[in-house]
């Protein structure tokens, strides 16, 4: 049902299944999937794709144009996926041609009040992101991140997979899956070990997680550290994907406990 004070683009391609709200505006390159809800003044523009199932709150900014002086109208894009919570004042903007052109956002996500994803950022899946938290451009959110109020992600930072990110944290430094991080200046906490117990994983391979996660970070030499562990460490599948994400990127300076 469309409201009938809501204008939607002849062009627009919006499933019948579709709830629009009064005075929402979609433009003509918008794809919008079933069982979307979309409140009212709601304004969705651009290159601009929504999967199914998806709720869309009063005043979200959905793929305007993003906030980067080198953004010139190319063909970018935002593509957001299925079952999402996008809450009141919400922006999240398109890619840029420089950044790759792709703004991506996975499933079962909620986005709360007045956070921002900016251009070229990629959100995985059952991420949960609170009130006020701006995601600077080309950020990496990987999948069940929680990031708490008021926190604000710098440009081109990656967190990983579980990571928690306490309230009103900078975040300036990559944090590394299943990782606690908190600070003005983000420092490394520990571990989400409730949420590791929480998603099922074998105790056997939290337990060493944990301890080599100690030798890891016992010197601020993490990298030397890493070259180290014992070949038991490194066929755990929890300390794999630390030891990946550390490695993977070696311009990128990772939160530690010393930061």
């Amino acid at each position: 049902m469309i409201h009938k004070t809501a204008i939607v683009d002849v062009k627009a391609k919006v499933d019948a299944s579709v709830e629009i709200g009064p005075y929402t505006v979609i433009g003509p390159n918008v794809e919008i999937g079933e069982n979307v809800k979309i409140h009212s003044h709601v304004n969705i523009s651009g290159n601009t794709q929504i999967g199914k199932g998806n709720k869309i709150y009063p005043f979200a900014s959905i793929g305007n144009d993003p906030q980067d002086l080198k953004y010139n109208d190319e063909d970018t894009k935002l593509i957001i996926g299925d079952n999402n919570k996008i809450r009141e004042y919400v922006t999240i903007n398109p890619g840029t041609e420089g950044g790759g052109g792709l703004t991506k956002i996975g499933n079962n996500c909620l986005f709360m009040i007045s956070s921002h994803i900016a251009h070229d950022c990629y959100v995985g899946n059952n991420v949960i992101i609170a009130n006020n938290v701006p995601l600077g451009g080309h950020a990496i959110i990987e999948d069940n991140v929680v990031i708490g109020g008021n926190s604000a992600v710098q440009q081109f930072t990656r967190i990983g997979k579980m990571a928690m990110i306490g309230g009103m944290t900078g975040v300036l430094h990559d944090v590394i899956p299943y990782g606690l991080s908190t600070g003005n200046r983000n420092t490394l906490n520990g571990l989400n070990l409730i949420g590791l117990r929480r998603a099922k994983f074998d105790n056997k391979n939290i337990i060493g997680l944990s301890e080599a996660y100690k030798e890891i970070f016992a010197t601020k030499n993490f990298t030397e550290n890493i070259s180290k562990l014992n070949g038991a460490f490194k066929e755990n599948p929890l300390v794999k994907n630390v030891i990946e994400f550390i490695t993977k990127d070696k311009k990128r300076s990772i939160c530690t406990p010393f930061s």
